[in-house]
């Protein structure tokens, strides 16, 4: 597989800061959902790092207006990811705080679904710096 990383070298910094969050936010969300021991002070530890990135990469798209510049405020309908990244992380950390795991669960499971896997994929279709990154 060729992949060309210009598209990344070239874009905005507000993209370069979002790819700097998403990346390190998927492998750790990975582990914690699949293979880590839930609960152990390691994996409550790297889920502050994971609720952080998210968080951070969520805000970072704000600034992020190539899907739709002449929308107002930039604003594309991938932009809902946001509110929603927001509600995951609130409802991750008061699940875990009083000990919800049923909430706190599913907090996660939708951080990781829908900010990482679904708002994600949107990230390869024609027209977006990953597309030209791994389909040039």
């Amino acid at each position: 597989m060729h992949f060309d990383l210009q598209p990344i070298l070239a874009a905005p910094l507000p993209i370069k800061l979002h790819l700097v969050t998403v990346i390190p936010a998927f492998i750790i969300g990975t582990y914690q959902i699949f293979f880590s021991t839930k609960g152990a002070p390691f994996h409550r530890a790297l889920g502050w790092v994971y609720l952080t990135l998210m968080s951070i990469t969520a805000l970072t798209t704000l600034f992020i207006h190539s899907v739709n510049p002449n929308a107002p405020f930039g604003l594309s309908p991938i932009h809902l990811f946001v509110p929603i990244t927001a509600w995951g992380v609130y409802g991750a950390i008061t699940g875990a705080r009083t000990h919800n795991i049923k909430r706190h669960r599913s907090a996660m499971y939708g951080l990781y679904i829908g900010g990482l896997l679904i708002a994600g994929s949107l990230a390869f279709l024609p027209g977006r710096v990953m597309h030209q990154v791994f389909f040039h």
